[in-house]
């Protein structure tokens, strides 16, 4: 039975070794803490926009591999927790498609959550926002290292993990979701929850599309949107 076969069989069964998570959680935590201590996008109010962009590209592609090497040691393959495959131009459009509805959807349900919590959007989340040519490059950059890596770490990695520990694939959306928000500590608690709750909504796209490639471009459109046109409108 091939890697493949063994996760379709069995679908709560975890791809890495309990400890291995844990490593991965706390890691995810502990970057999120000193976050929420600085009160800024990590690393920007130290070394300035460009090095702190650098320094969360550098950590997420240091946690993918940790994850990778953790999976390798189960025999699955990175391809596996993505999911999806694009054999023609018309899947690409469709997952497009498909993030750019998810999109739309998200902001209705997040817009009305932000309304009802009174959450107002404070200087650490502008903190993070680029200006300038060289600032939207290295900005456009780590967007598109978040929509991956992100992606993989806590839909296809953590959701699947907790999805074993839980025995449900609702605990596995659930707590990704939360473990999501948690990282965000820079944002402070209103918009961690916030995140939680567009977090598990990333998990129910991927568990509804058996693959994380609409998220990863929702991910990704979310986040250079944000991030080009937040300057422009506060």
């Amino acid at each position: 039975m091939t890697p493949t076969q063994a996760l379709t069989a069995k679908p709560h069964q975890p791809v890495a070794p309990a400890w291995h998570t844990v490593v991965v959680v706390v890691l995810m935590l502990g970057i999120s803490f000193m976050g929420s201590r600085t009160r800024s996008f990590p690393g920007v109010s130290a070394y300035g926009h460009i090095v702190g962009y650098l320094l969360v590209m550098v950590v997420e592609w240091v946690t993918v591999a940790f994850i990778w090497f953790g999976i390798r040691r189960r025999g699955i393959a990175m391809s596996e927790l993505v999911g999806g495959k694009w054999a023609r131009p018309r899947a690409v459009l469709l997952d497009v498609a498909i993030a750019i509805g998810f999109l739309i959807i998200a902001a209705l349900i997040l817009n009305g959550i932000q309304y009802l919590l009174k959450a107002v959007q404070n200087p650490a989340i502008r903190s993070m926002f680029p200006h300038g040519p060289a600032e939207i490059f290295f900005y456009l950059l780590l967007v598109a290292t978040a929509g991956f890596c992100e992606e993989l770490i806590f839909r296809g990695y953590l959701q699947r993990q907790f999805n074993a520990l839980t025995h449900a694939a609702a605990g596995g959306i659930v707590l990704q979701g939360l473990v999501f928000g948690a990282s965000h500590g820079y944002q402070g608690w209103k918009f961690m929850l916030i995140i939680a709750v567009f977090g598990m909504m990333f998990g129910l796209l991927a568990y509804w599309r058996r693959s994380l490639r609409p998220g990863m471009i929702a991910h990704f459109l979310q986040d250079g949107l944000g991030g080009l046109l937040g300057p422009h409108l506060h």
